[in-house]
C-alpha cells in the first residue's frame, strides 16, 4: 500500500516537472518566435492622415524598423510622429506575419491666423497646423491678438480657437471672423446672418453654441449682441 502511494506521488511528481518543463521550452519559444524574422514588419500601412501624409508615412515606416507584428513598441512609433501638429494621436493594429496598420487621428484646422505675415491653420487646442492649405478655404480668421509662439496660440489666441472649434459644422462655415476683446468680455464671434455673439473664454464651447442656437431660435428684433460666456444665463442685448 505504502509502494503504492509512493509511486503516485513519484509519477505526480514527475507530471508537475513535465509540465513545468513545457511551459518552459513554450515562453522560450515564443519569446524567440515573437522577434523572429518570421513576423517581422514589412508594410506599414497609414490611415487617417490628410497633411503631411508622405513625411508621416515615412517616420512612421522608419520607426517600424526592426519591429515585429507580435512585438510592436507602440511608444516608438507615437514618439516618430510626435513632431507633427497635426498628430493628435495614433492607433496600431498589427495582423502577422508582416503587416502593422497605424490610424492616425487628426487635429483639425477650425481657423487661421497670421505668422510671419503668412496665413496658417489652427486647431481647436491651440496648434499651429503645417501642411493644411488655408488659401479659398472658409477658416476663420482670428485677430491680431492671436499671437504664436513655438507652434501654439498664446492664451487670448487658444481663447478663440476653442471658441470657434465649437461651433457646429452647419455654423461653423457661417462663422466670418473672431477676435478677442476685454471690453465685451473676452472672445467675440462674428455669424454670417447674426448678432454679434460674445464668448467669455473658450471653456465649454459646445455648450455655449447650444445656448446661441437656443437664444438664436427665440429672440424677436434683431439684437446687437447676444452674450452667452454664462451659457445658462445667456442674454441679449443692444
Amino acid at each position: 500500500m505504502r509502494n503504492r502511494s509512493r509511486s503516485r506521488f513519484v509519477w505526480r511528481r514527475r507530471v508537475l516537472a513535465g509540465v513545468i518543463l513545457l511551459a518552459v521550452l513554450m515562453a522560450g519559444y515564443f519569446l524567440w518566435f515573437r522577434d523572429s524574422s518570421l513576423v517581422a514588419v514589412d508594410e506599414v500601412e497609414v490611415q487617417g492622415a490628410t497633411a503631411n501624409q508622405d513625411q508621416i508615412d515615412a517616420a512612421l515606416t522608419q520607426a517600424s524598423d526592426g519591429m515585429t507584428t507580435l512585438n510592436v513598441d507602440e511608444e516608438a512609433l507615437a514618439r516618430s510622429v510626435s513632431g507633427f501638429p497635426t498628430v493628435a494621436s495614433i492607433g496600431v493594429d498589427a495582423s502577422p506575419p508582416g503587416k502593422l496598420k497605424v490610424t492616425v487621428s487628426e487635429r483639425l484646422p477650425v481657423a487661421q491666423v497670421k505668422v510671419d505675415g503668412e496665413s496658417a491653420a489652427v486647431s481647436a487646442d491651440g496648434y499651429v497646423l503645417p501642411g493644411f492649405e488655408t488659401e479659398g478655404s472658409k477658416l476663420p480668421p482670428l485677430d491680431e491678438d492671436a499671437g504664436v509662439d513655438a507652434g501654439l496660440l498664446n492664451a487670448e489666441g487658444a481663447a478663440q480657437a476653442a471658441a470657434v472649434g465649437g461651433a457646429p459644422e452647419e455654423l461653423r462655415e457661417r462663422i466670418t471672423a473672431a477676435e478677442w476683446d476685454p471690453e465685451r468680455g473676452g472672445v467675440v464671434i462674428s455669424l454670417e446672418g447674426a448678432p454679434e455673439l460674445r464668448f467669455g473664454d473658450g471653456e465649454r464651447s459646445d455648450v455655449k453654441w447650444e445656448a446661441v442656437v437656443s437664444v438664436l431660435a427665440r429672440i424677436e428684433g434683431a439684437p446687437g449682441y447676444v452674450d452667452v460666456s454664462v451659457p445658462d444665463r445667456a442674454v441679449s442685448g443692444g
